[in-house]
């Protein structure tokens, strides 16, 4: 997974409760085989609706997804991360996330920042109103701060899960770092499972 550092660019207000992993990208296309190419498929039931946040044009080309409280409940369903990827979304900022979701978010490399609801408040009138107004999400500082510099919060996260994020390591790529020990150790089983009269 790629690297996260910083993330800067308009954000996207989804000011909806609950918004579970089926409203997120309906069952109907799990059974494609694919990570990418969801962005399209993503919260289809509404999109219906001319007026649905994502279809308006001014959030064209945004990174950042405003939500409510328990977004990504329901089932364990990774192609909920993998639709949001394909909307361009880099980092979640809400109140709370469901638990597997947001430990989908993490090993896709999409950050989830939880705030409180009077700066969710504060951030989801802002993007209503002022679509164009860039906020810029800081990892390494652990900050959120409008563009301006008119507004700024601190948010908590894992040091583990930075560590990673920041280096872009997955399961994968952690194991890897370990590739010397782990030979090592094969090594020396190898030789200690051999019988006595083969060494």
């Amino acid at each position: 997974m790629k690297a996260v550092t910083t993330v800067q660019g308009k954000a996207i207000p989804m000011d909806r409760v609950n918004v579970d992993t089926d409203q997120i990208i309906p069952a109907k296309h799990l059974k494609r085989i694919e990570r990418t190419g969801y962005g399209p498929m993503a919260f289809e039931a509404w999109r219906q609706d001319p007026d649905f946040v994502t279809n308006n044009p001014a959030y064209d080309g945004a990174k950042i997804m405003i939500t409510r409280q328990n977004f990504g409940s329901g089932s364990s369903r990774e192609h909920a991360v993998w639709a949001l990827e394909g909307l361009g979304i880099e980092a979640l900022i809400g109140v709370s996330f469901a638990d597997i979701f947001k430990n989908n978010c993490f090993q896709g490399g999409m950050l989830t920042i939880e705030l409180p609801e009077d700066d969710i408040d504060y951030l989801m009138a802002r993007a209503e109103e002022l679509p164009e107004a860039a906020i810029i999400v800081d990892l390494p500082s652990q900050t959120v701060r409008t563009a301006d510099g008119s507004w700024e919060r601190s948010f908590e996260i894992d040091p583990f899960r930075k560590y990673r994020l920041r280096r872009g390591l997955d399961d994968i790529s952690v194991t890897l770092q370990y590739v010397a020990d782990i030979e090592t150790f094969e090594a020396a089983r190898d030789d200690a499972a051999m019988p006595s009269t083969a060494r």
